[in-house]
């Protein structure tokens, strides 16, 4: 069983709209290298310039960020889910 990644709303035009998608790799990084190639028009949204990934994309294991963990060489196993998050910006900056 391989390690599934949920893919936000917002990103999931560039996975033919699929909610969740498997894929293989012993580590978080892996794992979203080998969704990427799987859907390239994604790389971009996902990667910067350098290859690293974006600084407002969080990747969940569980409850816990990777950023928090072991970034992307954080550990996965077959079963385990990754959620990817983009920060969200926006707004007034003031209260109502």
């Amino acid at each position: 069983m391989p390690v599934i990644i949920q893919i936000p709303t917002a990103l999931r035009q560039f996975a033919d709209g699929q909610p969740e998608i498997s894929a293989e790799g012993s580590t978080a990084g892996d794992v979203i290298a080998a969704f990427a190639e799987r859907y390239p028009d994604i790389k971009r949204h996902l990667y910067d310039e350098y290859g690293a990934l974006r600084s407002f994309i969080n990747v969940f294991l569980g409850e816990n960020n990777i950023k928090n963990l072991e970034g992307p060489a954080t550990p996965v196993k077959d079963g385990d889910v990754l959620i990817l998050v983009p920060a969200i910006a926006g707004g007034t900056g003031k209260s109502a």
